[in-house]
């Protein structure tokens, strides 16, 4: 049985989700993160993507991403994160093998409304996982990269006003999902 196409639409925003191999963590030390981090900020710029927001958990990675007319750039770009850091832990580690757990998941973001929850909810992944008490104290997210200004900031600034409304409250819970 073939496996099911990926729906990707070009000009409005993703999220996806790519998970470690058997849950098992893909990002240990800083430098794992933060190498993560690099190659999206290159691959962001290389692929005329914007990234509204994203979340580096420990054995998981949340992005929501739009690629504006090029039907294959989110593609290439989960291609190319996925496969660096793949090569990257695999020689830290002296192992080989598979760092992810199969394709990663995506979902088309068709409204305003829909992309606020979407960013709020990864932005607010590490607090709902009990690893921080408020989404600031998570290093690893767009969130912190948008309340601390020395940090690189990935997450493009035109999309910065919008996106503060999601994630100004950490306590606050998702609103249902409304049909288009």
């Amino acid at each position: 049985m073939p496996r099911q196409a990926r729906v990707i639409v070009p000009g409005l925003p993703h999220h996806i989700v790519q998970r470690g191999h058997n849950k098992q963590p893909v990002f240990i030390e800083d430098r794992d993160f933060q190498y993560y981090l690099d190659n999206l900020q290159e691959w962001k710029h290389t692929l005329g993507l914007e990234v509204f927001s994203y979340c580096l958990m420990t054995n998981h990675v949340h992005l929501v991403v739009k690629a504006t007319d090029e039907l294959t750039a989110i593609p290439q770009l989960m291609k190319r994160l996925a496969g660096r850091q793949t090569r990257f832990v695999n020689k830290i580690e002296k192992r080989t093998g598979s760092l992810w757990e199969g394709r990663y998941k995506i979902s088309p973001i068709d409204t305003d409304h829909y992309l606020l929850s979407c960013c709020r909810y990864v932005e607010l992944n590490p607090v709902k996982a009990g690893m921080v008490d408020a989404a600031e104290h998570y290093p690893w997210s767009s969130y912190a990269a948008y309340s601390r200004p020395r940090l690189p900031l990935i997450p493009d600034e035109a999309c910065h006003p919008f996106h503060a409304k999601a994630a100004t409250d950490s306590t606050a819970k998702l609103p249902p999902r409304q049909a288009a």
